[in-house]
């Protein structure tokens, strides 16, 4: 049984058909832009198989997951791969403000924000942690029936019902003080919708 606090639908699938969909998770997360030099928060990290190419591009990483042993698979992947730029932070999507040590430049979430019950709250909860300026990433499946988005031979990703469209994204994200900036394609199934947290412009 999930843990509580688990989004609906964003079970972590085997590696076999995760890598099949992601065959280039670095060419990804340049393509939503994460850079050098920036500080990045995984959030609903899984077992890492992006917060390993993060740490390879950013100067630091904070993976982020409510549930425990994938927490810890995350932790071993990046400790065999020699990587030592990242930390790792147990706990409730929501209550990232209090999982974080410190502001971020980025924050990546992929395969999730469908299942999020409170979207508008999660939204509000990453513009808390991002630097002002900062970005936010959701990669989300297309609106499309499941049985048309086939990995390896198999129906796979979450129910039809359950997909949103960029219009859908952006509309429960922008009600929490984040701006849309653009959209990316990811290919087959995907798309990334990018985010920008206002700058607060003092009264004089």
């Amino acid at each position: 049984m999930p843990p509580a606090g688990f989004f609906e639908g964003t079970e972590m699938p085997t590696a076999g058909w995760w890598e099949a969909l992601f065959s280039d998770p670095a060419e990804v997360l340049t393509a939503v832009g994460i850079r050098p030099r920036m500080d990045v928060i995984d959030l609903c990290c899984g077992d890492g198989w992006f917060t390993l190419r993060i740490a390879r591009i950013a100067r630091h990483v904070t993976a982020v997951d409510i549930d425990r042993a994938l927490l810890n698979r995350a932790r071993i992947r990046l400790a065999e791969s020699g990587v030592t730029n990242c930390d790792f932070a147990h706990g409730d999507a929501n209550a990232i403000a209090t999982l974080v040590a410190r502001p971020a430049d980025f924050v990546f979430l992929a395969n999730v924000f469908h299942g999020v019950q409170d979207r508008p709250q999660l939204a509000r909860a990453v513009a808390s942690v991002l630097q002002p300026r900062g970005l936010f990433a959701i990669v989300n499946w297309h609106r499309r029936p499941r049985e048309e988005t086939t990995v390896l031979g198999e129906p796979r990703g979450p129910k039809t019902e359950l997909r949103m469209t960029p219009t859908q994204t952006k509309a429960a994200v922008e009600s929490a003080g984040l701006a849309f900036i653009h959209k990316v394609e990811i290919e087959p199934f995907h798309y990334a919708a990018i985010f920008q947290k206002r700058e607060n412009k003092s009264v004089v």
